[in-house]
């Protein structure tokens, strides 16, 4: 199997389109167009995967440089995705907010009124 990166897509490429650009080399198993969680538009660029290496190697060779919706299509083997660092920026927002919480918290207990 061939896991295959196409990068550069016109915001209005269909999965539709890019299968048909990818069967004329073999079979798809899979195409799918990554998309913004919050608007569901297109974020340019999506992954299709082929049942046969040999066959993704020949369509990563004839598609790659080739115009899709004017614009010109970057096309390569995907890459594994890269783990993300376990002490990113959510965790500290977190404790962060706890603590704003906690003194919110003790602030509110004066009366105000």
């Amino acid at each position: 199997m061939k896991n295959i990166f196409v990068g550069n897509l016109d915001f209005n490429t269909s999965e539709d389109e890019l299968r048909q650009i990818f069967q004329a080399y073999g079979q798809v198993d899979r195409v799918s167009i990554m998309t913004d969680r919050d608007t569901g538009r297109s974020r340019g660029f999506g992954f299709v995967e082929m049942s046969s290496s040999e066959e993704g190697e020949k369509a990563i060779a004839a598609v790659n440089g080739s115009q899709l919706g004017g614009r010109t299509l970057n096309v390569n083997e995907a890459r594994p995705k890269a783990e993300r660092s376990g002490g990113g920026g959510r965790d500290r927002g977190g404790d962060r907010g706890g603590d704003r919480g906690g003194r919110g918290g003790g602030g509110g207990g004066r009366n105000r009124w």
